[in-house]
């Protein structure tokens, strides 16, 4: 059964960092892509960063680019996302997925909040 468990969001200041993980179980990790999802309150879930199956490649959504990045490491089976200068309206609930595996249940999202 596959499992994709988010971790490592919280309350942060503007201008704070964080480093979410995602650990993925119940499937070849090392076969897929794997993205970065967040979802707004009131907002349809959006795409943040993916990340190619060796980690070669990368992209980003043009609201985090050059403050996000997106890596990680097949032995774990565990995507990161480093999220530096961050801003308000990154304040979301976010997930990880294999975009090549739409038929998987989303796992529980971590919550970051961006506030003073």
């Amino acid at each position: 059964q596959v499992q994709l468990v988010e971790s490592g969001g919280g309350l942060v200041q503007p201008g704070g960092s964080l480093r979410l993980s995602c650990a993925a179980s119940g499937f070849i990790f090392s076969n897929y892509a794997m993205r970065w999802y967040r979802q707004a309150p009131g907002k349809g879930r959006e795409t943040v960063a993916t990340i190619g199956s060796t980690g070669r490649d990368t992209n980003y959504a043009d609201s985090v680019k050059g403050r996000f990045t997106i890596s990680r490491d097949n032995a774990k089976k565990t995507v990161y996302l480093q999220m530096n200068s961050l801003k308000p309206e990154d304040t979301a609930v976010y997930y990880c997925k294999a975009p090549g595996r739409s038929y998987d249940n989303w796992g529980q999202g971590t919550q970051v909040t961006v506030s003073s």
